[in-house]
């Protein structure tokens, strides 16, 4: 890997930083508005159904200009959401805003890697790419808890800002700060000699060229297995971070700011599965990770058995190290044949869309179950579960977790076995 790819690295690593940092201050500004607690879900739903809307549009954007390009228009996009955010703008309205500009973003940066680096150091390449990803995801996370802690809090107190931003606005100027970063490291990205696509304005060509893309990676035997399972574990993903983070309040009696912790542990257990699978795992042999899946379904599930610290951390770490040990190879799959069916920005646009539309029913799924499964507050909670559920009641966890868990273990048994049945039938090789 060279100098061009860790720029490239660096300018995706800090975006993303600033995305997940500006997710945790958007909750905390919620909370400080009073919102119901299923708005928290709401929040993640804007900012995923852009990559779902955009799809048909974002991979040729992408293509139609050096990937660089596109890259620095959609951060500036975010920036503006954050922004928005910032002056008063609903929080949801504005955070669907920063999502606008990361479903364009995506087909750009994972577009230019396919096309940056030749095929046999794609599954290396996604494990750095994950491993940087799921950094920002720990990072972000952690300083968001941080920039909207109680620390953090005092010491905006003594700021002149505080006479007309909450703490959680506070936040976000330095957020701003990150997303300026990201834009000065896309000015080094290098550009390459490849041939660019022109970019219709038809939308109804776009979005029957969309379509045929769509059909034909999911007509494909690998394409359509490794969409299957990206789509599930960004969708399961998504949610199980608005669980961790109910989880870790009610079973571990954390605050907010120890539950982000807790959800970076998740993270970084991604990052060594990803990291670990980008060096022993060739893009011939992605398959054989599949029963990884299974085995991070009963982890979920087992979460309800918890409620020491220690063992949390433990299990939580697993989980996300099966996570990234399972995904990182069918991500790098799924590129690899999509670039060879119809080209790197298109391909990642469906994949997009998939994963999103995963994303979009998981996510409301859980905002369903909060919305109308949750129960009144018993008499005995602790204070920090009084704080955070008395708006909304308590959320029915079990149902949570053990939903969420049976889902993801059988929907992978089923491909696990689609797979054996494929390879019997020489369907999954070039």
């Amino acid at each position: 890997m060279n100098r061009g790819f860790f720029i490239i690295l660096g300018a995706q690593f800090l975006s993303a930083l600033a995305d997940n940092a500006l997710f945790i201050a958007a909750l905390t500004l919620l909370r400080e508005q009073s919102a119901p607690e299923w708005h928290l879900s709401m929040l993640l739903w804007s900012f995923t159904v852009s990559y779902v809307v955009l799809a048909p549009f974002a991979g040729s954007f992408a293509d139609s200009m050096h990937k660089g390009r596109a890259m620095m228009i959609c951060n500036g996009i975010k920036l503006v959401g954050c922004a928005c955010m910032l002056v008063g703008l609903p929080p949801i309205i504005s955070y669907a805003i920063v999502g606008f500009g990361a479903a364009a973003y995506s087909p750009a940066k994972y577009g230019l890697i396919t096309e940056y680096l030749p095929h046999e150091q794609l599954v290396e390449a996604n494990g750095w790419l994950e491993g940087a990803t799921v950094g920002a995801i720990i990072f972000g996370t952690v300083l968001g808890g941080i920039l909207v802690g109680t620390r953090a809090s005092d010491y905006y107190d003594t700021l002149v800002l505080s006479q007309w931003l909450s703490p959680a606005q506070i936040a976000m100027c330095a957020i701003i700060a990150l997303y300026l970063a990201a834009a000065w490291l896309n000015v080094y990205i290098p550009k390459l000699k490849v041939h660019l696509k022109p970019l219709h304005l038809d939308p109804l060509f776009l979005v029957r060229e969309f379509w045929w893309c769509v059909r034909r990676l999911w007509k494909d035997p690998q394409g359509q297995l490794s969409l299957a399972v990206t789509t599930l574990f960004w969708g399961a993903g998504a949610a199980m971070r608005l669980v961790v983070l109910n989880w870790a309040v009610i079973w571990l009696n954390y605050s907010m700011e120890q539950a982000t912790r807790l959800v970076a542990v998740v993270a970084f257990g991604t990052a060594f599965g990803a990291i670990l699978a980008g060096r022993f795992v060739p893009l011939r042999r992605a398959f054989s990770v599949l029963p990884a899946g299974i085995i991070m379904g009963v982890g979920v599930m087992s979460m309800l058995l918890v409620h020491s610290p220690h063992v949390a951390a433990v299990l939580m770490f697993l989980v996300g190290a099966l996570s990234g040990w399972f995904v990182v190879p069918l991500n790098a799959m799924l590129q690899h044949r999509g670039h060879m069916l119809m080209g790197a920005g298109h391909s990642i646009a469906v994949q997009n869309f998939n994963e999103n539309i995963g994303i979009l029913v998981m996510v409301g799924a859980h905002a369903l179950l909060v919305r109308y499964l949750s129960t009144p507050l018993p008499g005995n909670v602790s204070e920090l579960v009084q704080d955070q559920f008395s708006a909304s009641g308590l959320p029915p966890m079990y149902a949570i977790v053990i939903g969420f868990g049976l889902v993801v273990s059988l929907v992978m048994a089923l491909l696990t076995l689609r797979y054996i049945r494929g390879e019997r039938a020489g369907k999954m090789h070039d």
